[in-house]
């Protein structure tokens, strides 16, 4: 039996965005391989039709093994590297350069190795930086990047992500997003500072749901068992206060990219024919 909250939730998250198809492949190498590919098709059809194109990146492990395989994979010279818009979809708020920054392991993993347009990749705020040690500044300055980077037919305060990458923790948070947190009701604010994170470092800045819902298509990735109870709950009818990945959907296409591990507790059809 679903709560008011629970109810409310998954009826926002229904009107806010794409039901989610699954993907499932047996491991996470060959997700991280199929997700690098599947980017480079993404963006380079957009880039065809646009000229220019935007991706969110997430951290976690699969995350960055899906950025060094993308770094790997011959087809990602098709990337007009330069022409691409960088974002993150949240940050934990460590100095720069520090090992457990998601921009850190992203730049080691891709974006030191191609060409791209320092002035396009767009990293979240840091300690020390233009806003000093406020993260709730370094928030504000994030959304006014967004905002000045959308386009009146985004009909939104940021751009319309082409892709949003998403990791999923055990407790099924997404960016930093954690249950029943006080970011989760936030309705206005596109980038919030996140204090008291039950996962360290326990200060973060995040988007929020309308940033995330913003996106043409939200990417949720996750492998290994210790995910599988997370993603169960993120396809089933909870809402996003208690499980905040079920409220992370794209306006156009919403994808769960899964091995088979973090796939093991969904009920036998909810993947995508042929996936397996």
């Amino acid at each position: 039996m679903h709560s008011p909250a629970d109810r409310e939730g998954s009826a926002s998250a229904e009107r806010y965005g794409a039901p989610p198809t699954v993907i499932v492949h047996p491991d996470a190498d060959l997700l991280a391989k199929a997700t690098a590919a599947r980017i480079v098709t993404r963006l380079v059809d957009v880039q065809a039709a646009r000229g220019t194109a935007s991706i969110v990146l997430t951290g976690g492990s699969i995350g960055i093994a899906v950025l060094a395989e993308l770094a790997e994979v011959p087809a990602r010279d098709a990337i007009d590297w330069r022409r691409l818009e960088i974002w993150w979809g949240d940050e934990r708020f460590l100095p720069t350069g520090d090992a457990e920054r998601n921009e850190t392991g992203a730049r080691e993993a891709l974006l030191d190795h191609v060409n791209v347009d320092p002035g396009r990749v767009h990293a979240m705020p840091a300690p020390g930086g233009p806003d000093g040690d406020e993260p709730e500044r370094g928030a504000e300055r994030y959304a006014r990047s967004l905002h000045a980077a959308a386009r009146p037919d985004d009909h939104a305060d940021v751009p319309s992500f082409d892709v949003c990458l998403l990791g999923i923790g055990p407790d099924a948070h997404v960016a930093s997003l954690f249950p029943e947190q006080p970011a989760l009701y936030e309705e206005e604010r596109t980038v919030v500072a996140v204090h008291g994170a039950p996962k360290p470092p326990p200060t973060r800045v995040s988007l929020t749901f309308p940033a995330i819902r913003a996106a043409r298509e939200v990417w949720v990735i996750a492998s290994g068992e210790g995910k599988a109870d997370a993603v169960r709950l993120a396809l089933s009818e909870a809402g996003p206060i208690q499980v905040p990945a079920s409220g992370a959907r794209g306006r156009s296409r919403t994808l769960f990219l899964l091995d088979r591990a973090a796939a093991s507790k969904l009920p036998a059809g909810l993947a995508a024919p042929g996936a397996l």
